[in-house]
């Protein structure tokens, strides 16, 4: 007998051709039940209500909106896997419930692989192993509310408590449920280092570096009167990258 769950499965999508598309491709697959189509954001969140999937295929580019949109306006309870022309955008939404990411026009192969891995309950594919560039955006989930922001626009990042605090140069700051150490894994290692236990800095924003009181050593943002505070454990690296004097 198999072990398999079966998923009731949502195709959200303007294009008709794309949604046949995903449909006659998921018809080989036994655990997948197609309950349902919707061509907007709008028609796909009284989808949801009416049909409650346990997985959406979601589209990222709509006339006027996006599929991020759904999941402002929806309570998605259902595993989310994007299929879009448009990688920029799928492959760094890493904080929305999204377990996969699919390129159009959509490999067979590489399908069989996604619902391989739903079925074995494996962790999500959507974070990329290596890390983010510089020019990379990601859509985050900062205070309830969700925005595109650019990995050189971060100023720096704080541990608070359970969560982070992002600071940008574009005015958005809020928290996010990332941990540092998630942040330290996934940032560009030639514009971001962590300077203290709780701190990580973009080392494009230092004005400078100080040496206080009993010689602990202080970084100075630009546009930040708040003094950054530099662990013995990391001084060495942050000299190696940002030379300064003692």
């Amino acid at each position: 007998m198999s072990n398999e769950k079966n998923y009731r499965t949502l195709i959200v999508d303007d294009e008709q051709y794309a949604r046949r598309d995903i449909r006659e491709q998921l018809a080989v697959f036994a655990c997948i039940d197609v309950i349902g189509e919707a061509k907007n954001i709008e028609t796909a969140i009284e989808q949801i209500r009416l049909l409650a999937p346990d997985l959406i295929f979601l589209d990222i580019q709509f006339p006027g909106e996006t599929g991020f949109d759904l999941f402002e306006k929806a309570n998605i309870k259902a595993k989310v896997i994007f299929v879009t022309a448009y990688d920029e955008y799928a492959i760094r939404a890493f904080e929305v419930n999204a377990c996969d990411y699919l390129l159009k026009p959509v490999n067979p192969i590489r399908l069989a692989v996604t619902i391989k891995r739903l079925n074995e309950n494996q962790e999500p594919i959507i974070v990329p192993s290596n890390v983010f560039s510089n020019e990379d955006s990601i859509y985050i989930q900062l205070n309830n509310k969700y925005y595109f922001i650019r990995i050189d626009s971060i100023v720096k990042i704080t541990a608070s408590e359970h969560f982070t605090e992002i600071i940008t140069t574009k005015g958005i700051t809020g928290l996010s449920s990332k941990h540092l150490f998630e942040w330290e894994e996934c940032l560009p290692k030639n514009s971001f280092i962590q300077v203290h236990r709780s701190t990580i800095v973009n080392l494009n924003f230092v004005e400078k570096i100080t040496r206080g009181a009993y010689y602990a050593h202080q970084i100075k943002m630009k546009n930040m009167e708040t003094l950054i505070p530099i662990s013995r454990k990391y001084l060495k690296q942050i000299k190696e990258r940002f030379p300064f004097k003692n």
